[in-house]
This record gives structure tokens, C-alpha cells and sequence, in this order.
């Protein structure tokens, strides 16, 4: 079956997010503050620590060297400009906007929860290595783990920005799928570097997401996403240019 570690992926997040929304009604305000300012700190942790694992190496004389950091920042850069210029949040805002009305009593946090819980799913590592490695070996053990984690996310993030979270898994199957689908295609430009420079951006963008998390600054971290794309490209240049 194609993209089956997406399908089981999207399906997961819909009964975590059904298990959550189950209790959100239980909730006092004090406690669901609590429980996202918890969210927020872990996520920045996940981002902060993927970032560095990516940048940094010991060498052989024990000491710390680190790469593709100039090269980091011109992706979020330009990737930046492209999403401002498509303006992918306000698409997905505007997505989530149209599924609301749909959904009567849905709440005015739906887009909250939609595009945080979109975003979380999509730009880590797993999303991209996993949908990679099913695409170009058939082994989906990676989405498959991480659907135990986007299980328990979805389930607290529902408890706590309601219904919103479960329609997140929408754009995870499509993202992923596409991913999957498109992998045998990319193939001869997915090298190690390529793969680790996608995932580096990615572990920032995750940083982002904990930082809109925390209310510390509201980051478009949505129009960010064609950065974590661009190693592709840049890759594809300089294999025609030297």
C-alpha cells in the first residue's frame, strides 16, 4: 500500500485528538496554561537539541567544530521570503477558517490548534526522513514510531486547543504522502548532506513552534517551510553547475 506509514500516521492523530477532546471539557483555564507552557518548553527542548546535534561534531582532538550553519541561515532566509510571498500561513489559516465553519461550536481556537498541531507534525525529522525512507525502500518503521508520538501529542493539545488538532491530520497525510510518493523521483539528489541540511532546518523550525508556544513571539514559522525544501534545490544547482 503507498504512503501506509502516512495513512497510519493521519489515523493516530485522529484518535489521539478524539481521546483529548474528551477531557478538554474537564479542564480548568489554570491547568490547560499549565499543560501548554509545558508544551511549549518540551518543544523548544526537541527543536533546540535537533538543531545542535545537526550543527555540531566533536573532532578528532575532542574539541567542537560546527557545520552548515551560514548555510542553514540562507535557507530560512530565502525559504522565508518564498513563504511570505505565498503566504502559506494565511492559507492554512484561511483552510482552518473554512473547516470551522463546518463544525458548529468548534470554538475560536480551531486555527490555533490546527496549524500548531500541523506544523508540529510535519517539519521534524521523522516527518521527512520517514516519509523518505518508505518511499524509497518500502520501511515505514520510522512514521510508524512516529506515530506513537504524534498519538500523545494530539491527545494533549486537543485537551487543551480542542478539535482544531484532530483536522491537523489532513494536511500530515498529504505532506507525508506527497513525500513518500515523490521519493523515487528525488532519489538521486537525497544524499546524507541533502537529508541532514532538511532535517537541520526542520529542528529549527520546531524551535519556532515551541516559541509560539510559550507567546514569546509570534513567529510565521508556516511561511518558513519552503526552507526545509531548499537543500533539494541547492543541491540540484550545484550538481549542474560543477
Amino acid at each position: 500500500m503507498l504512503a501506509q506509514g502516512s495513512v497510519v500516521n493521519a489515523v493516530v492523530i485522529i484518535a489521539g485528538a478524539l481521546l483529548g477532546m474528551i477531557i478538554k471539557g474537564k479542564l480548568s483555564e489554570r491547568f490547560k496554561v499549565i499543560i501548554m507552557q509545558a508544551l511549549g518548553l518540551s518543544v523548544i527542548i526537541i527543536g533546540l537539541s535537533g538543531t545542535l546535534s545537526a550543527i555540531f561534531r566533536v573532532s578528532s582532538d575532542g574539541t567542537l567544530e560546527n557545520k552548515d550553519i551560514m548555510i542553514m541561515i540562507i535557507f530560512l532566509v530565502v525559504g522565508s521570503i518564498i513563504g511570505e510571498a505565498i503566504n502559506i500561513e494565511q492559507k492554512l489559516n484561511r483552510f482552518a477558517e473554512f473547516i470551522q465553519k463546518k463544525i458548529p461550536g468548534s470554538g475560536g481556537n480551531f486555527s490555533v490548534g490546527f496549524v500548531t498541531a500541523t506544523l508540529l507534525f510535519c517539519v521534524g525529522a521523522m516527518a521527512i526522513v520517514g516519509s523518505l525512507e518508505e518511499g524509497l525502500t518500502g520501511n515505514a518503521d520510522t512514521l510508524y514510531a512516529k506515530s506513537i508520538l504524534d498519538c500523545i501529542s494530539s491527545f494533549i493539545f486537543s485537551a487543551t486547543m480542542g478539535v482544531g488538532v484532530l483536522f491537523s491530520a489532513i494536511p500530515v497525510l498529504l505532506y507525508q504522502g506527497s513525500i513518500t510518493l515523490f521519493a523515487g523521483a528525488l532519489k538521486p539528489m537525497l544524499t546524507p548532506e541533502v537529508i541532514s541540511q532538511m532535517s537541520l532546518v526542520g529542528n529549527v523550525l520546531i524551535l519556532g513552534i515551541g516559541l509560539n508556544l510559550l507567546e514569546i513571539r509570534s513567529i510565521k514559522v508556516a511561511n518558513m517551510l519552503p526552507a526545509v525544501f531548499l537543500p533539494i534545490l541547492y543541491y540540484l544547482i550545484r550538481f549542474l553547475i560543477i
